[in-house]
């Protein structure tokens, strides 16, 4: 054989060759290449959406996060009022009680003022009933003289 047939031989093999790999062998690895290749892209497109939706999450949350931060100040807010007015409240009421207990006192106090003067009063018109018995040395009767003891003691 000669060179050329064997060249013309091996140029038909493989074109046989590439006939039957364009036609087997090839569509099969274009096609997993197609699907691996389109599979690429859904997982690219599905991580843009995600992240996409990552961000608008982060959004909500900060914004929560933001709308919490502010109720949580306005309430301490509201409860230390609210706390200060208590304490104003339960100062105003102590005060009001402690006026009313010094009231009493002072009625208490007069009160007994006035009765330690009546006694004392009582006692020194006995003492001067005494004293004037001695002095005239008979018996003075306190009935009978009421009205004389009646205005010594208004007289002290």
């Amino acid at each position: 054989m000669s060179i050329t047939g064997t060249l013309i031989i091996q140029i038909i093999v493989f074109l046989l060759l590439v006939a039957f790999t364009m036609k087997y062998v090839w569509p099969p690895i274009a096609k997993a290449l197609d699907e691996r290749a389109q599979k690429v892209a859904d997982g690219l497109a599905a991580a843009d959406k995600a992240k996409s939706e990552l961000a608008a999450a982060n959004q909500r949350v900060e914004a929560e996060l933001a709308a919490s931060r502010s109720e949580y100040t306005q309430r301490l807010a509201d409860a230390e009022r609210r706390g200060q007015q208590i304490i104003e409240e339960a100062k105003a009421r102590a005060n009001d009680e402690g006026a009313k207990i010094i009231a009493a006192a002072k009625a208490e106090a007069d009160q007994q003022a006035v009765q330690a003067r009546e006694a004392l009063r009582d006692e020194v018109a006995k003492l001067a009933v005494r004293g004037a018995e001695q002095i005239l040395r008979k018996e003075v009767n306190p009935s009978v003289h009421a009205d004389l003891l009646n205005r010594l003691k208004t007289e002290l």
